[in-house]
Parts: C-alpha cells; structure tokens; sequence
C-alpha cells in the first residue's frame, strides 16, 4: 500500500475512511511524530491508487487483511493502530481477526450499523438507502461535487462540504470512483460477540456535534469493552481530528502513554 511516515519510536498506523487517503491524516503526523513513528496509508483503490490494483476486488474485509500483511511486512509492530469512520470499522476487525499485530486501538467515529440484543439484525434506515441511490445516480450521470456534497454532508452535518477546505475536497473528488464500490459493500453490524475477540486496549473517540448513528456504536462498545477509554471532541462532528487536531492528538497520546505505564 502507498503510505507516508514521518518520526522515530513506537509505530502508531492511521487508517482513513470513505473518500479520504494518507492525506487525510496530515495534522496527527504533523503533531504525533515527534513521540512516535507515525505511519498512515492509503488502502487499495484509495488514491494514489495503481494500475495493479484497479482490477482488485473492493471490500472492508480485504482492506482489514491488507492492514495486517502491511504491518507484518513493516517489521516495526505491534502497530498502536487509529482508525476513522470506515477505517475505524476496517480496525476493529483487523484487529479482532491479528491481535498479534496491535498494541493499542482507537476507534474513531466507527462507521458500520449496530446490532442490539432483542432486535432485529441491523440495516441502514431508509433515509440513508435513499440517499446512496440519489449519490450512484449522480456518479453515474457525472455530478460528482454533488454526489460529493451529499454524501460528506450526510456523515458529517449539513454544510460540511461547503465549508471544507480545498485540501480536502481534492482529497474527496480523487476518491470519489470508491463510493460506488463501497455501496455494493455494505459494512457489517457490530455485535457483542466480535467485540469480546479484541484481546487490546481501546480507545474511543466521537465528535460532538457527530452524526447520532456514530454515538450509538460508541456508546454501545464502551457498553461491551469495559475498560475501554471514551473521549469526546468537542464542537467537533465527524471530521474531529481535522476541525480540532490538538485535542484528538492529545487524546491519543495520553491513551498511549497511559497503557504504556502500567
């Protein structure tokens, strides 16, 4: 996978979410390097995406795979490993299935629906669903600042993608051939019984103003992972580590050395 490193020390792996790249995580590399070996990578189909790659299957599971292979092929882990949105979801199960290659994990913003004891299995609302067709149409039909508009603003909150930066729309629209990929591969349901297989310490970190679906995957993981660590961003929605770096660096950075104390 193409990736950028920056800092000496224990490695600390970032893994991005829907329509972002290494990029993404540019303010943690900047502010966590001087502690740690920070390491962010963009996954297959992902800007810069290859030629080899374009023919490759899309899929969270192979992209949770490819976390581990890329760790082990590294040769600096266990990795502290920090994933947002479906990164996050892409995390949470690389680390479940290779424990042995991760120290920490911190969860932010998980993205993936949520399955509640009693209830039936968990879908997206129909809200959602109908707002993906309305974003495959508008990729179909070449819209893609529109397409782009509606899906940020839907996991961010309204007038997210107005207001963004020209960094980060360029990051978007490079990325924007994934999302429809990524709506024929659905996100599976995060249940007690997968999050008893996470064998390291957790941190969980939401955005304030985030979207609900978000807090209710928080809420209901620091519910099954009891000692798992929960920090809010706040005046922060679902782009935290951009909108205020400092505090998310923080928060990492004090989860770290906490479990390196003990």
């Amino acid at each position: 996978m193409p990736y950028v490193e920056a800092g000496e020390g224990e490695l600390l792996l970032f893994v991005h979410g829907s329509l972002c790249d290494y990029r993404y995580w540019q303010p943690q590399l900047a502010g966590l390097s001087k502690r740690y070996r920070c390491v962010a990578v963009s996954l297959t189909h992902y800007w810069p995406v290859t030629d080899s790659a374009t023919n490759l299957p899309f899929s969270w599971s192979d992209h949770a795979d490819e976390v581990a292979e890329f760790i082990a092929r590294f040769g600096a882990g266990p990795a502290h490993v920090v994933g947002h949105s479906r990164g996050g979801c892409v995390a949470y199960h690389f680390a479940r299935r290779r424990p042995e290659h991760v120290r920490t994990l911190t969860l932010a913003d998980p993205g993936g629906p949520l399955r509640i004891a009693g209830r039936p299995p968990a879908s997206l609302p129909e809200t959602v669903n109908a707002l993906r067709a309305k974003a495959a149409q508008l990729i179909e039909s070449g819209e893609v600042e529109a397409d782009l508009q509606l899906f940020v603003d839907s996991v961010s909150r309204p007038g997210f993608w107005a207001m963004s930066t020209p960094g980060f729309r360029r990051m978007a629209t490079d990325n924007a051939h994934t999302l429809a990929r990524q709506f024929h591969d659905p996100l599976p349901a995060y249940v007690p019984e997968d999050a008893a297989d996470l064998r390291c310490p957790v941190l969980l970190i939401d955005g304030e103003k985030s979207p609900d679906m978000f807090h209710r995957t928080v809420t209901a993981l620091q519910g099954w992972l009891p000692d798992a660590r929960r920090e809010t961003v706040r005046g922060a929605s679902h782009g935290m580590n951009l909108a205020h770096p400092s505090a998310f660096n923080r928060y990492v950075d004090e989860f770290i050395q906490a479990i390196s104390a003990r």
